[in-house]
């Protein structure tokens, strides 16, 4: 038991994103080092498609940056996922830390810093958000686990695909709250999805079929003009 979760907490997937090469390469050395699995990016729009694909567990995030700024990436980033945020600035002053704590940022660092220090707040916020890792979600009949990306229904298993369980897994997550259009396109096709209109429908449409293929009751419905929600 305890060498499966040394496995698990090795594992954990770290996103770096900083405009700055020479920072970007030593944290993936010594994060890779450390036993951490590293993705880095040099701008927020590329960190935010790494994230949308990796699902990482923590990100490591640079405050100056091209076309998105670091606050603004971690305000919408913090609307879809509860990953926490590791702001780097070169900025020191009260009014910044508290820009980006209020944006969402889990924790704050200033450059130039110390290695071991950042990599003690690495593993400060891996252990406060480790707390729920391996939870089962339950709503009515169905549950969710996150980890092994099972799901089941009164008792049936249901085959989900990447995408599909990326989407129920928000409704899992935020049980009885109505979620904007916006916030799931965000959350599962990325900031800024340019694909068909209609995605968000259709995909609706193939959970719905799976999770009511036994004749169970639905339980994700439609606000019309706002979203959907989860609910019996």
């Amino acid at each position: 038991m305890n060498q499966g979760r040394c496995c698990r907490l090795a594992a954990n997937r770290i996103l770096v994103i900083d405009d700055d090469l020479k920072i970007r390469s030593m944290l993936h050395r010594s994060l890779s080092y450390s036993g951490y699995r590293v993705f880095t990016a040099e701008d927020a729009l590329t960190g935010w498609d790494i994230a949308q694909k990796e699902k990482p567990d923590l990100i490591i995030l640079d405050i100056m940056l091209p076309e998105m700024n670091g606050y603004e990436f971690c305000q919408h980033w913090k609307k879809i996922m509860d990953t926490p945020v590791l702001m780097l600035t070169a900025k020191d002053e009260v009014k910044d830390r508290v820009k980006g704590l209020d944006c969402g940022a889990d924790d704050y660092l200033v450059k130039p810093f110390a290695l071991e220090e950042l990599l003690a707040r690495v593993r400060a916020l891996l252990r406060r958000f480790s707390k729920n890792n391996g939870m089962v979600l339950k709503f009515a009949d169905l549950e969710v686990n996150p980890e092994t990306y099972r799901v089941r229904r009164g008792g049936r298993d249901i085959e989900l695909t990447a995408r599909e369980f990326d989407l129920l897994l928000m409704f899992m997550k935020h049980p009885g709250q109505v979620l904007t259009r916006e916030r799931l396109m965000d959350s599962v096709w990325g900031y800024g999805y340019e694909g068909e209109s209609n995605v968000l429908e259709v995909y609706i449409g193939y959970l719905r079929n799976k999770l009511e293929e036994a004749g169970e009751k639905r339980i994700i419905h439609t606000v019309r003009g706002v979203g959907y929600v989860l609910k019996e």
